[in-house]
This record gives structure tokens, C-alpha cells and sequence, in this order.
């Protein structure tokens, strides 16, 4: 099984783009700018799309996408793509964005019986089986907006873990304690010097991250994501300069993860 990173940035700018991660070829995980490196084939081949929560740099590329593949899948009579999320992410991406006001309703679309896109509404805790031997199970993330997590089991028992954007997050902790991490991926979106933006706006600093991490036993692989564009730097600093346990660097896009 593999991940392949396509964005991992808080924001964009010149080879920065925001959260995507390409489940083996047919899964994404969060729809942010990185979604556009890949090629209109590689779009077209897309089945289930799994959202964290509704922040723009979270989901800006779900229309996008559907705009690119909707006469490939058509001509192929392939089924819609499935758009999985909690129902208030749903009803977020319905409301403000696929509202024919921001961009067009393609869940309606080429036609409502035939559409591109179809939502399905899952809660925290629950399982989704997205093939033979692929379970993902949906983790609670603490955010300013009804937001999760993701663990990825490779059917051997092993988990592939992405946070999602979340400030500290005691339940994520009580259940990571019960599963086998091959990979942590977890946010570190603000340094130190603001460590009141990353709490009002229920982020992780370094500080916070250690603080995070010390409830994980053992050595786990931890990969850093949501840093700024330009703090990099700065931000893995911070953290290297903490006494860990674990392996820990800073995620880049392009990067595979198997397991």
C-alpha cells in the first residue's frame, strides 16, 4: 500500500501546495492544490475522495477535479466519484461551494441520475472498506470546525495515520495506543512565537507537539505537515530541539510512504 504525497503546506506559493494525499491510484485523501500535479488520466482514475474538514485549502481541488474528468468518466460509464465526510462538511461543501454561485452543483451534474460527484456522510469511529483489504477508519480531530483524522490499514494490522488539521487532541491519543503505526502524519502549523494563533485557531505549535507526542509510546515514524510556506525552517528547529523518541522530519510533497 502507498502514499504518495501530493501537497503538505499550510498555504501556496511557488512550489508550495496545500493537503493532498493519492492512495495507492484510486483514493484521495483531502482535495487541497497539490491535487493538480497530477495528470488528467491520473484524475480520471480517482473513485473515493476522503475530506477532513471544509477549509478552502482542504477542498478547493474536488470541483476542479470533477470539472477535468466528467466527459472521461461519462464516456467510460464509470459511477460517480464518492465524496466521504462527516455531514457537516458535507452540507458545507453543498452550501458554499457546490451551489452554482462558486462553482456548479456536480452532484447534479452531467445529469442528476448520471452525476460526477455523490456525498456520503460518515461519523467519527466508523470503518469505510474502499476495496479488498483497505480499511480506513475515521479519527476525531479537535478543529474550529466539525474536522477527523484518518488511520489507513494495510490489512496486515499496520496504520498509516494522517491527523488532519487539529489542536490537542486527547481521544486521538487513547486510540492511537491500541493500533500499529507504520506513520504518524500530524500538523505543526505555527512556530513557537505564535503559539496563541495556533491555539485560538486549534493548531499544533512545537511546544504543543511535544506535548502531543509524549502521550505516543514507543519510536513511531512522524512526519510534520501544515507548515507555512518559508517557516519551514524555522518550525523543524523548534522541534528538533526537543528531546523525542521518535523519528521525526518534515513531510514534502512528492515523497511515497509504504507500508
Amino acid at each position: 500500500m502507498t502514499i504518495r504525497v501530493l501537497g503538505c503546506s499550510g498555504a501556496i506559493a511557488a512550489g508550495y501546495k496545500t493537503t493532498a494525499f493519492l492512495l495507492d491510484d484510486d483514493v484521495l485523501i483531502d482535495a487541497g492544490t497539490g491535487v493538480g500535479d497530477l495528470t488528467v488520466q491520473e484524475l480520471a482514475g480517482i473513485d473515493h475522495i476522503l475530506i477532513s474538514h471544509s477549509h478552502l485549502d482542504h477542498v478547493l481541488a474536488i470541483g476542479l477535479l470533477a470539472d477535468t474528468v466528467l466527459r472521461l468518466r461519462a464516456q467510460a460509464g464509470r459511477p460517480p466519484i464518492q465524496v466521504h465526510a462527516l455531514p457537516e462538511t458535507i452540507e458545507a461543501l453543498r452550501r458554499h461551494i457546490f451551489n452554482g454561485v462558486i462553482w456548479p452543483d456536480f452532484s447534479r451534474l452531467p445529469s442528476p441520475d448520471a452525476p460526477v460527484l455523490s456525498f456520503h456522510p460518515f461519523q467519527i469511529g466508523e470503518r469505510l472498506t474502499l476495496g479488498p483489504g483497505r480499511e480506513v477508519e475515521v479519527l476525531k480531530a479537535e478543529h474550529t470546525v466539525p474536522a477527523c483524522g484518518f488511520a489507513v490499514d494495510n490489512g496486515s494490522g499496520s496504520h498509516w495515520v494522517f491527523t488532519g488539521d487539529t489542536g490537542p487532541n486527547a481521544a486521538l491519543w487513547k486510540r492511537l495506543a491500541t493500533m500499529k503505526l507504520a506513520h504518524l502524519v500530524i500538523e505543526t502549523a505555527f512556530g513557537d512565537d505564535e503559539s496563541e494563533l495556533a491555539r485560538i485557531s486549534q493548531h499544533l505549535c512545537p511546544q504543543e507537539l511535544g506535548r502531543e507526542l509524549a502521550q505516543l509510546a514507543g519510536s513511531v515514524e512522524v512526519h510534520i505537515t501544515h507548515i507555512k510556506p518559508g517557516e519551514l525552517d524555522a518550525v523543524m528547529s523548534e522541534i528538533g530541539a526537543q528531546a523525542s523518541p521518535h523519528h521525526i522530519r518534515a513531510l514534502s510533497a512528492g515523497q511515497l510512504m509504504t507500508w
